[in-house]
């Protein structure tokens, strides 16, 4: 009696011990990196190295795997050839199980390991773990290390007699990402339904990973939209503009925006011409920033980061400025929405008949997502990264006022040009 106790007992320690691996192994893996990077910063030791194991699991993930396996044989074995025996001895006595005894005993001692392995030595743990991985991540990290280490020489084992069956069969290592953009989005939509982001966080988050895939054209503004500073033109007429237009940065040219000999920030301007002296703005301004209208829009954050400017000049292949770009306009790409804007300014504003009146200054991937119309072909788009460029290009020459097209189920309309540029178009759904 006293010795099937004692297997009893072996039995389920040799479960928690199961539960306890199950337990770090998901800790470990589900632990916040970046909360356990501040707690290290903070001399945790506890949290440096399980921030150590997060970072290479193989090592671990091996190990635990073998503790598993092994506590699993030797549950099985206690389990099936010695507890399964003593039972079905203690069911001699009852004369209508006798013939049964030993299969009975062993299905009564599988479905009892196995319901204890599956709940105790599995589902527990890993619920505990999923309520407070950094916590308890701290907490095993120092044994499971000391694992890894006892463990190390069967790993190196394994893990080559794995690598040379995929080899055999010619299985290569993923190169794909662990984690994809699209894995990402979908969670932050799982959690703006569940309450944890709100929808401004949520549209704020896709704007920013939009940001890295959208070239600066998209943002900057158009060469005819620039308001500039000649180096010929008097002080009177520079404060004028300066006070009259308000914009942090100004271009400053000799002549015309072909000869542009550099870029000045307008409240240093405005501190100069407040002194009364003569000023010199070929002499005083900085030199220009240039970048390609095929730059992505984070790379020229980069370069505001590193050049300490926050205005670029935007040309195309030749040379040819064709605009500007500064950091606000990076910045209100991400934080703005296009119907926040002030009444006279909305880039796209709806009308009481269902209507869009659209601004052809509108990046043409926004109208694209404010549509819902799905993402634009490279044969649709034919280069073009505004509202107005995609009229010109669907109509194939410069538009007049009142011409019409169709695409994809709206209906475009020219209703304000300037001069040769598209200013306002007028979309409507096309109904059934």
């Amino acid at each position: 009696m006293n010795s099937m106790w004692f297997e009893i007992l072996l039995i389920v320690l040799l479960i928690l011990l199961n539960g306890g691996l199950a337990l770090s192994e998901l800790a470990l893996v589900s632990a916040r990196k970046a909360r356990l990077e501040k707690l290290a910063k903070e001399g945790d030791s506890k949290s440096r190295l399980a921030l150590e194991l997060a970072e290479s699991p193989d090592s671990f993930l091996s190990a635990i795997q073998i503790g598993i396996t092994f506590i699993g044989i030797l549950a099985g074995a206690y389990g099936g050839a010695t507890v399964a025996k003593m039972l079905s001895e203690y069911l001699v006595v009852f004369p209508l199980l006798a013939p049964y005894g030993k299969t009975i005993a062993f299905a009564v001692v599988v479905i009892t390991i196995t319901y204890l392995s599956v709940v105790i030595g599995e589902l527990v743990p890993k619920r505990l773990a999923l309520n407070n991985p950094e916590k308890l991540a701290r907490l095993v990290a120092g044994p499971i290390k000391r694992l890894s280490r006892l463990t190390h020489p069967l790993v190196l084992l394994l893990s080559g007699s794995t690598n040379l069956m995929l080899h055999l069969f010619h299985v290569k290592p993923s190169t794909e990402p662990t984690v994809t953009e699209e894995e990402i989005k979908l969670l932050i939509d799982q959690g703006t339904q569940a309450g944890t982001f709100q929808e401004f966080e949520q549209d704020t988050i896709e704007r920013v990973f939009r940001l890295a895939d959208r070239k600066v054209a998209y943002l900057m503004t158009h060469r005819a939209d620039i308001v500039w500073l000649d180096v010929n033109e008097s002080q009177a007429e520079t404060k004028r503009k300066i006070a009259e237009h308000k914009y942090s940065f100004y271009p400053i040219v000799q002549d015309s925006m072909d000869n542009v000999v550099g870029v000045m920030r307008a409240k240093e301007l405005l501190a100069l011409t407040m002194e009364g002296k003569p000023i010199n703005l070929k002499e005083i301004c900085r030199k220009p920033l240039y970048v390609s209208e095929t730059t992505p829009a984070v790379k020229v954050m980069e370069l505001f980061k590193k050049s300490g400017m926050h205005i670029a000049l935007v040309v195309d292949e030749y040379g040819e400025i064709l605009g500007l770009v500064t950091f606000d306009d990076i910045l209100r790409s991400v934080f703005e929405d296009i119907e926040d804007a002030p009444a006279g300014e909305k880039e796209i504003m709806e009308r009481e008949d269902g209507s869009w009146l659209v601004a052809g200054s509108l990046p043409l991937d926004e109208f694209m997502d404010y549509m819902e119309v799905g993402e634009i072909d490279e044969e649709d788009q034919m280069g073009m990264n505004t509202v107005g460029g995609f009229v010109m290009a669907q109509i194939g020459t410069v538009p007049t006022e009142g011409q019409r097209f169709e695409w994809r189920g709206l209906k475009c309309e020219v209703v304000d040009m300037d001069g040769r540029r598209v200013d306002k178009i007028l979309v409507s759904r096309i109904e059934n």
